[in-house]
């Protein structure tokens, strides 16, 4: 499958598996769960016909394992980023000491003023290592990297949790807890 393909797929994906499932008629478990024959059937009926194979290799070939697949191959979801609520079942886990966040210097005074907030999704996402970080930033723009002082959040009751794809989720990074560049 050519490259934009699997591009146009795994936007599809997105914004149906963590945005607008009732879009195309489908309703996603409270754990975020939909049926894979339910899902294509409902991306047929929209006009945007995906095989099963494409689908396994949008899910198999992700850079950021954005979506899986449950044991038996019955069902996909997202891995995080949702804007409909679901419950994805994750357990609270210590992060490391510190966590990274990637942004555009155009959010840095609202940033600095508000801590980090999950804007319409459920969850901040913070990155294990300033790579990532970096590539999410560079999404929107020259790349701000802050650094998360994830292990004294914790300390403090901050409950994290990680994604299937290692993205860490956290309900919220107080300024006080956050590290500018220079």
């Amino acid at each position: 499958m050519d490259e934009r393909r699997t591009k146009r797929i795994s936007k599809y994906l997105a914004r149906h598996l963590r945005h607008d499932p009732a879009r195309i008629g489908v309703t996603l478990d409270p754990q975020g769960w939909v049926g894979v024959d339910e899902l294509l059937d409902a991306a047929a009926r929209d006009g945007f016909r995906i095989t099963r194979a494409e689908l396994e290799h949008v899910v198999a070939t992700n850079d950021k394992r954005r979506y899986a697949l449950d044991g038996d191959r019955d069902r996909i979801r997202a891995s995080q980023g949702h804007t409909v609520a679901v419950d994805l079942g994750l357990a609270p886990v210590e992060p490391p000491a510190f966590l990274f966040h990637g942004t555009v210097g155009r959010f840095l005074a609202a940033i600095r003023a508000e801590g980090l907030k999950p804007m319409a999704r459920q969850h901040v996402h913070l990155s294990p290592d300033r790579e990532t970080a970096t590539r999410v930033g560079a999404r929107r723009g020259r790349p701000v990297i802050l650094t998360v002082d994830a292990g004294t959040m914790h300390r403090a009751g901050h409950v994290f949790h990680r994604s299937e794809n290692g993205v860490w989720l956290t309900a919220a990074v107080p300024p006080a807890f956050l590290s500018f560049p220079g």
